[in-house]
This record gives C-alpha cells, structure tokens and sequence, in this order.
C-alpha cells in the first residue's frame, strides 16, 4: 500500500504549511491516519492523529496549538495544517495508517507508511 506524502518545503520562522498524504482508497476508507515527524539525528516521533470517522483528533504536546490534522473521505487524503512554525519543527514529516478506527502515538500502531516530505523551518 502506497501513501504519498508532499506540500514540504523551506518556511521561515513563524510562516505555515500544509502537508498532503493521499492513500487508496480501500486504505484511506477503513483507516485512522497520522503524521510522524524525524529531526536529523533524532528518533522518530508522533505529530497528530485522526479517527477514521475524522471526529477524534490527537496531537503531541509540541505541535498543539499550532498545527492541525484533518482528513477528506471524499478525496482519500489527510492534511497537516503547520503554522507557527519554528526551527525545531524541521524534520522529515511521514504519514501513516492504521487498520483501525482510532489509533494513537506509537508507531507500532500503523500498519502503513508514507516515504516522507522534508519540512525545514529557517530561523
């Protein structure tokens, strides 16, 4: 199953940008959907999560506030909305999917894995 992750970029400190993860649609229907983010030289982590049904949302406590996840059944795709950014924010960002209707912020949960878009924030 491919997920295909894009929208990352250069931003400045305290500009937005919104990541796109478009799944099939057998996938994308009967998942809950994360993002995960990867710093140089650090471990992976847990960014946001949404139900499948989209009404149950999660986020780590660096990026509550300041980023949003939300997904389009219609168009099998699930957004990261960033604002706020900072430099620490600059990481390698994946999507994921979960064969279940919630899932939550440990990587083992998710069955399924995007290849990545880079977001690097510039102070």
């Amino acid at each position: 199953v491919q997920l295909q992750a894009s929208g990352g970029g250069l931003v400045q400190a305290g500009g937005s940008l919104r990541l796109s993860c478009a799944a099939p649609v057998h996938t994308f229907s009967s998942s809950a959907m994360a993002w995960f983010r990867q710093a140089p030289g650090k471990e992976r982590e847990f960014a946001a999560a949404i139900s499948r049904g989209g009404d149950t949302t999660n986020y780590a406590d660096s990026v509550k506030g300041r980023f949003s996840i939300s997904r389009d059944n219609a168009k099998n795709t699930v957004y990261l909305q960033m604002n706020s950014l900072k430099p620490e924010d600059t990481a390698v960002y994946y999507c994921a999917a979960a064969r279940a209707p919630v899932a939550g912020p440990k990587s083992h949960e998710y069955d399924y894995w995007g290849q990545g878009t880079l977001v690097t924030v510039s102070s």
